[in-house]
Parts: structure tokens; C-alpha cells; sequence
């Protein structure tokens, strides 16, 4: 079982940079496919980026698509790094694993490991 931590959340001003991790405990994170999402206050869950273990499949929405960054630092840890933020990227951001069997649609992939969140607020 992996245990997931997420770290790097904060106040930032619009247009400013934040850098998340999302570090494992347990085992480490080879072999799994490696997502990040985000859910405002009143929204629906939103998947923001994900990654295959190879790193040859990489997911991003529209809403970040040029501005966030996920990245694989090491065999424990992966990465959001997020520019130019925006008011509307406020929410709390979690990260999500699950094994890489090989033949998926990584922007349809389900994920069943999950860390606690860590909040992003983006000021005007």
C-alpha cells in the first residue's frame, strides 16, 4: 500500500509560482502512474495533470495546459510546478497513484490512492 503526502501549498499573488510534491511512504512510487487534482468549494473534483511511470504519457487539462508542470523528482517523489497562477486555480490539490498496467488512456485512467490535499490560494 502507498501512502501519499502532498506539500507546497500556500498564499500566492495572481501571476506568481507555487511547486507541490507529492512524496510516498510505504513504497516508493516506480511503477505507478502519478496524477494531480484540485477541487474548489462548490466544484466538482478536477483532474489538472498526470504522468505514466515512464513518463511517456503525460496528461494536462485545458484550464492549466502551458502553465502547470508534472514532473517525476525521484523514485518517491513527483511534482506540480505551477506558473502564472490564477484567481480560478484556488482549490485544494490533491495527488493520486495507481499501478501502470501499460495499455490505458491516461486522461481517462482511474486512480485509488490518494493524499490528504494540501490548499492553493491565489489572490487578485
Amino acid at each position: 500500500q502507498v501512502q501519499l503526502v502532498e506539500s507546497g501549498g500556500g498564499l500566492v499573488q495572481a501571476g506568481g509560482s507555487l511547486r507541490l510534491s507529492c512524496t510516498a511512504s510505504g513504497r516508493t512510487l516506480s511503477g505507478y502512474v502519478m496524477g494531480w487534482f484540485r477541487q474548489a468549494p462548490g466544484k466538482e473534483r478536477e483532474y489538472v495533470a498526470g504522468i505514466s511511470w515512464r513518463g511517456h504519457k503525460i496528461y494536462y487539462a485545458d484550464s492549466v495546459q502551458g502553465r502547470f508542470t508534472i514532473s517525476r523528482e525521484n523514485a518517491n517523489t513527483v511534482s506540480l510546478q505551477m506558473n502564472n497562477l490564477k484567481p480560478e486555480d484556488t482549490a485544494v490539490y490533491y495527488c493520486a497513484a495507481t499501478w501502470d498496467g501499460g495499455v490505458y488512456v491516461i486522461k481517462h485512467i482511474e486512480y485509488n490512492h490518494w493524499g490528504q490535499g494540501t490548499q492553493v490560494t491565489v489572490s487578485s
